[in-house]
């Protein structure tokens, strides 16, 4: 990216400015979600939405471009953790450390109980089966059927906003983090120590 007032040219995955007079500089971060516009639109009703410009409509990507992308060869390619370069992954960036996790293996394991370094962190699924959030989380928690949380200490009821919504925790909500869908490739380049979480019960992939 390059911005027009100054010429300085800026990592889209980082917001860090890496060439002219910015350079070194970081853009701050906004919190995001990684969820559908199904489930986005039922937690904010009176949400607006960016429309696209007639005008361009021609230069947008058409809707399955995500599907195209997986055949289109990568420039660069890391042949690790038995993960092809085009794998998605939710790329998680917090305490000094990345992680990452594929995206299909969260969204099958449901809950996913982990840590960051040494921080414990909590990665859950939400109810439309598609969406993501991730949070850090000291207790351990466990899924009901109907696919609320739980958690160990309390037995308190969580939503998938991450706030406890019945029990003696009520009223209290989790430290959301910041997951980050990226393809393999490109999230290794930036992240050149990344781990990556290889699944319930089984050892860490470094």
């Amino acid at each position: 990216m390059r911005d027009e007032e100054t010429g300085t040219y800026w990592q889209q995955i980082s917001g860090l400015a890496i060439s002219g007079p910015l350079a070194g500089q970081s853009l701050t971060l906004v919190h995001s979600d990684e969820l559908t516009f199904r489930l986005w639109k039922a937690e904010q009703p009176a949400g607006t939405i960016l429309r696209d410009d007639p005008a361009w409509i021609s230069g947008y990507s058409p809707k399955d471009w995500d599907v195209r992308m997986k055949s289109v060869p990568t420039v660069l390619t890391f042949a690790e953790h038995g993960l092809k370069d085009r794998d998605l992954m939710l790329g998680i960036r917090a305490f000094g450390e990345a992680r990452a996790y594929p995206y299909d293996l969260v969204l099958a394991e449901k809950l996913i109980q982990d840590r960051i370094g040494s921080k414990p962190v909590l990665l859950v699924v939400g109810p439309d089966g598609k969406s993501v959030r991730a949070f850090r989380a000291a207790s351990d928690f466990y899924r009901t059927p109907d696919g609320a949380m739980i958690d160990s200490a309390t037995g308190s009821r969580w939503n998938f906003q991450g706030c406890a919504v019945e029990g003696k925790a009520k009223g209290s909500c989790l430290e959301p983090l910041d997951p980050i869908a990226d393809y393999w490739f490109d999230w290794r380049n930036y992240n050149p120590a990344t781990t990556v979480y290889a699944g319930s019960g089984r050892r860490q992939r470094q």
